[in-house]
């Protein structure tokens, strides 16, 4: 199984080679990016995003200013006053007891207001290059589509993946999973099967027949 799930990832990282969206480049963006695109989209999440960070480039200005002033610049991605809440505790939180600078493990990352393990594993693979795999609504989907698990919630998927997949491979799971998710392998029980590269490896069933003209 383990042979099967790294040919799986080899073939859609060769499809999509591109980093993921919210791989901004620095642990600093990719945190922020990552906790503002909780329950929303991308597209969303980076139409704001330069606008904020124009208006909060650092740690102190964020920390300094109040959920209510953040929360004007990010309104329009979902949550916002919550994520502005969460943002401005970070920011002091990172201040004080981390130096100014984003932790670079699981255990510390997770202490930071409005951070889980998603959003820890996306800085941890795409800023640390720390083995990590982050569970989304896309790559719990996909995982239960190839059989790869069945479970109930995010973490429980995410133990099983790393059971299952190599950790070298693991780094390319939501990279991947994320775009094969939103082209082919799409939600409301419509995965595009005969699209799909790696359908002989899938355990989904029944596979989907594209559309008569």
């Amino acid at each position: 199984m383990q042979q099967k799930s790294s040919r799986v990832l080899h073939i859609l990282s060769s499809r999509y080679p591109q980093k993921a969206d919210m791989d901004l480049g620095t642990p600093e963006d990719t945190i922020l990016g990552v906790l503002m695109s909780a329950r929303t989209t991308d597209v969303q999440v980076l139409k704001a995003f330069p606008a904020f960070r124009k208006k909060f480039p650092t740690w102190k200005k964020l920390a300094n200013a109040t959920p209510a002033e953040i929360a004007a610049t990010i309104s329009t991605i979902g949550l916002y006053r919550a994520k502005a809440k969460a943002i401005n505790g970070l920011a002091k939180m990172i201040l004080n007891d981390f130096n100014g600078k984003v932790p670079q493990t699981m255990e510390e990352l997770i202490l930071l207001p409005g951070v889980g393990r998603k959003t820890a594993s996306c800085v941890l693979a795409y800023c640390f290059h720390v083995p990590a795999i982050a569970v989304d609504t896309h790559v719990f989907r996909v995982a239960h589509r190839l059989g790869w698990s069945n479970g109930k919630t995010p973490e429980r998927v995410e133990r099983d993946l790393r059971a299952l997949v190599p950790e070298k491979d693991w780094m390319e799971i939501n990279r991947t999973f994320v775009r094969f998710g939103r082209e082919i392998c799409t939600g409301a029980r419509k995965p595009k099967c005969w699209m799909c590269p790696v359908a002989k490896w899938c355990a989904y069933q029944p596979k989907t027949a594209a559309p008569s003209a």
